[in-house]
């Protein structure tokens, strides 16, 4: 199938695009200058060079492919903005047969969650993604016009070198960690290989549609997968557990979203046969080193 990628370079894309091409898939992925393009078409994709806030750059691709996904993520004051726009362009594509649609949510959308949720829990965000439900509900009313339209939530990734366990890894290798709050909270996590298979699943399985759970369930605490970073980390890091009011100064809401307490389930996901290869940090702290180096080489 044609499919069109945005964010075909960030974390959770990259992954979503090697299981694609591995699949055999044409992906057309939207990137914004010539070393982004040079990237996705070494590994395999097709560059559409346009960007997110310029719709007429990118729409004629989206318009033309089988079916879309959406994993670009913006960070900071204009996420939400971008987001939107997005969003407004890929739920007003002509019609098209069995045309599919798959959006990038997460975790956070749910809030506390210290008894295990799966993908039917009523949602409870955390302000930082406060917006986000919203965007859930445009892209599953997609399906009132044909369109085969899913959303995932993955969890916190882990591998290579990006993310927030990526930089709790720079960190052990620096001597010096933070934890936000006193670290007994529960983050759902997900290998990033793990996650792209999901999406890749969901493209393949043609009656697949709805919210899935990416996470391998580990229910691991965050205490836990900074003592196994420091066990393998070169020289012992120190610790520091950040309070979380000291915490939201510097941070805002991204401190609260860290501090949460979740244990997720991924029912349906599991249910179209997906299965995650790792299912902890902490129990894979020496071949995730061994990824963060060579990510940070690349």
């Amino acid at each position: 199938m044609r499919v069109f990628l945005t964010g075909g370079t960030g974390y959770v894309g990259s992954a979503v695009l090697e299981s694609l091409v591995r699949g055999g898939h044409h992906v057309d992925a939207l990137v914004r200058n010539g070393e982004a393009a040079a990237k996705v078409q070494a590994r395999g994709a097709h560059p559409v060079l346009g960007d997110l806030m310029q719709p007429a750059s990118w729409r004629a691709a989206a318009v033309t492919a089988d079916g879309s996904i959406h994993t670009a993520a913006q960070s900071g004051a204009r996420a939400r903005q971008v987001d939107e726009i997005a969003v407004g362009v890929l739920t007003s594509l002509p019609p098209k047969d069995q045309r599919f649609l798959i959006y990038t949510s997460g975790i956070w959308v749910l809030g506390p969650a210290p008894s295990p949720v799966d993908e039917s829990a009523p949602l409870n965000p955390a302000e930082l993604v406060s917006w986000r439900p919203a965007h859930e509900q445009r892209i599953l009313e997609t399906a009132s016009a044909g369109v085969r339209a899913s959303v995932v939530r993955p969890g916190i990734l882990y591998g290579s070198s990006r993310g927030i366990v990526g930089d709790l890894l720079k960190d052990a290798a620096n001597s010096l960690v933070r934890v936000i709050g006193s670290g007994e909270n529960h983050w759902p996590l997900v290998y990033d290989r793990d996650a792209g298979e999901l999406y890749a699943r969901i493209v393949n399985t043609p009656s697949a549609s709805g919210v899935y759970h990416a996470n391998d369930e580990g229910d691991e605490i965050v205490n836990d997968i900074v003592a196994a970073l420091g066990d393998h980390a070169h020289t012992q890091p120190s610790i520091r557990h950040v309070p979380l009011p000291e915490a939201r100064k510097k941070m805002g809401p991204y401190a609260d979203a860290l501090a949460l307490d979740q244990r997720v389930r991924s029912t349906r996901s599991r249910a179209l046969g997906w299965a995650p290869t790792l299912h902890s940090v902490a129990g894979n702290v020496a071949r995730l080193f061994e990824e963060w180096k060579r990510g940070k080489a690349a």
